[in-house]
């Protein structure tokens, strides 16, 4: 009895090994396509940072005294704009994100940018500012304390900064006051946009949802686009139905592609990435050159002549490059191995993928950024 009780609890860890495994890499239909219509929209506004302890824009910076004054008048505070000083003023560009369904009353985050010669926007408040849409129309107004994850002090002769005190944001800090129009659910079908468009994604994609809710109401349109038929079933609770078509896990297909950062050394290879036979020998080669001077100065009170010859010395040093034999279809991992066997650097790595490349031995798209 116990011998069958453990080939059973064995039985059972191979099962939900094995499905573990196969669900590794899955991901869920919301991360890999995003529904058709439902989006976010940019907003931008322009404003006044006010409080600021002599960090603001300069007398040079005539937009700031300009919108000052303008906005005192406004107020009902006649100034003249020459006696106004706008050190404790800075004029910003207010950007956010309104997202999809917000409805008028709920607040978003905002990003405060400084637009003139600003030192800092520690410590200042954001004044009333509207922020308009692409079409021009105004669908929140921002306005309240800045936070700024950083400080900038200093003289004439020293300064210490830490991060980037020209940039704040006020979470919270707009208030929607216009809603996108957009009615949800009213035709009988959903499209759905792939973030990547891939064949074998969306191919999957559409199989995987038929076998959840039977029949057929998913089918692809093209490499980028998945077109559902809401069931009967579902006619009156489309939200339930979304919420359960993207909670529908897929494996993604993935291109073989390795990107490279010449600048930086980045290197970044993906998980198809695969070579043919090829043999790989990369050396060094450094070239350094000095320059120094000769000065032969004559005998005290002779009527010679300081004489300056220059010299040059040039050094060729070239490395030793080891001879690597690459098998065909090797995976990224022996890859790896075998390019590290002859030391190479970043760098080397990048001038490497290049030549494997234009030798057609790299099944791989070699991105360079």
């Amino acid at each position: 009895m116990k011998d069958s009780t453990h080939k059973i609890i064995i039985l059972l860890l191979i099962f939900w090994g094995v499905i573990l495994i196969s669900t590794a890499d899955a991901s869920r239909i919301k991360e890999l396509a995003k529904l058709e219509g439902v989006r976010s929209n940019q907003l931008i506004g322009y404003g006044l940072v006010v409080g600021l302890n002599g960090t603001g824009d300069s007398a040079s910076t005539r937009f700031t005294i300009q919108s000052l004054v303008s906005m005192m008048e406004r107020l009902g505070v006649t100034v003249n704009p020459a006696m106004v000083k706008v050190d404790n003023v800075a004029a910003v560009v207010v950007t956010a994100e309104l997202p999809a369904f917000a409805r008028a009353g709920n607040s978003i985050d905002v990003t405060v940018s400084s637009i003139g010669d600003a030192d800092s926007l520690v410590g200042g408040t954001l004044l009333m500012t509207p922020l308009k849409a692409a079409d021009g129309k105004y669908y929140a107004v921002a306005q309240g304390a800045l936070l700024v994850n950083a400080l900038s002090f200093g003289g004439k002769a020293a300064k210490a900064q830490k991060n980037h005190p020209t940039v704040g944001r006020i979470p919270g800090g707009a208030m929607v006051e216009r809603e996108v129009s957009f009615v949800f659910g009213e035709k009988n079908e959903l499209n759905y946009r792939l973030n990547d468009s891939d064949f074998t994604t969306v191919s999957r994609m559409s199989a995987v949802v038929n076998q959840h809710f039977g029949g057929s109401p998913a089918h692809s349109l093209d490499a980028g686009q998945m077109q559902v038929m809401i069931p009967e079933a579902y006619q009156d609770r489309v939200v339930d139905f979304v919420a359960e078509l993207e909670h529908l896990t897929v494996i993604p297909d993935t291109l073989a592609r390795i990107v490279v950062n010449e600048k930086t050394g980045t290197i970044v290879m993906g998980e198809g990435v695969r070579i043919s036979t090829v043999a790989v020998s990369h050396g060094n080669l450094s070239l350094v050159i000095s320059e120094q001077s000769n000065v032969s100065q004559p005998n005290a009170f002779s009527d010679g002549e300081t004489v300056v010859t220059p010299q040059t010395d040039i050094g060729v040093v070239e490395d030793e490059g080891n001879l690597v034999v690459l098998q065909q279809g090797v995976s990224i991992g022996d890859v790896a191995a075998a390019l590290n066997a002859i030391g190479a650097t970043p760098r080397d790595l990048i001038a490497i993928f290049q030549a494997v490349k234009a030798a057609g031995a790299l099944y791989a798209d070699l991105v360079v950024l």
